[in-house]
């Protein structure tokens, strides 16, 4: 047990900084993927199965989004495996970090599964509401469409500019408080979405909290766009 705890001690001094991530991201995922590294760490596992395994959680799951008729045990299932991979893909990273085993060749593989997961997620949510829900209008079908259009924008953008970050003599400008911005990014975190997914077993409420956090996503895929721009001027 001390053992245990002092891995978890050593992963979180190679923690990466707070600045940027929402509460989630912060007071959840990570503390989350850092027992996960750590037991991984115990039994000898590497980065990159901790990376699949996470993948084995989230695709399964979103799967079942497609397959079956959204209920109550389908979304706690479905929301708790994605949160599951969603930790997972935190605790690579950690353990990479802690390991100091990391290499481009696992940090192309994380993105790219995080690409795939981010396309696959609003695609299955699309097949599920053609197929099972009873939607207001057929424009409702456009949803899945656009948000996965700004979440793959956000993403891709938001890695393209911390790597051409490295190119410019002086830091980004300060932004707002950290803790403001960890609230106000809240709303465009991969685990509320991952969390949305509990709602699925009704379709009302999944309904309206998807549209939420698509109209989130537009508008900070805006903001995010002028301002990541305005950074590497």
């Amino acid at each position: 047990m001390t053992e245990f705890a002092e891995v978890l001690r050593q992963l979180s001094a190679a923690q990466k900084p707070a600045k940027g991530v929402s509460l989630y991201t912060r007071f959840v995922n990570r503390p989350a993927g850092r027992v996960l590294a750590a037991l991984a760490y115990r039994v000898g596992a590497t980065p990159n199965q901790l990376t699949v395994l996470g993948a084995l959680f989230t695709f399964p799951a979103l799967a079942a989004v497609a397959l079956l008729p959204p209920g109550p045990e389908m979304a706690v299932g479905v929301g708790a495996a994605l949160a599951v991979g969603f930790a997972l893909d935190a605790a690579d990273g950690q353990l990479a970090r802690g390991q100091r085993s990391g290499s481009p060749s696992g940090e192309w593989l994380d993105h790219v599964l995080d690409c795939v997961k981010i396309v696959t997620l609003h695609l299955v949510v699309l097949v599920s509401f053609y197929r099972f829900f009873d939607l207001p209008s057929p424009a409702y079908l456009l949803a899945p469409m656009v948000f996965q259009l700004a979440a793959v924008v956000i993403f891709f953008a938001g890695i393209l500019t911390e790597k051409l970050k490295w190119r410019t003599p002086d830091g980004a400008p300060a932004g707002s408080a950290p803790a403001l911005r960890s609230v106000l990014l809240l709303p465009v975190d991969y685990g509320l979405t991952c969390v949305s997914f509990l709602f699925l077993g009704s379709q009302h409420i999944f309904l309206t909290v998807y549209c939420a956090l698509l109209l989130a996503h537009v508008v900070f895929m805006a903001v995010f766009l002028v301002k990541w721009f305005r950074e590497l001027r």
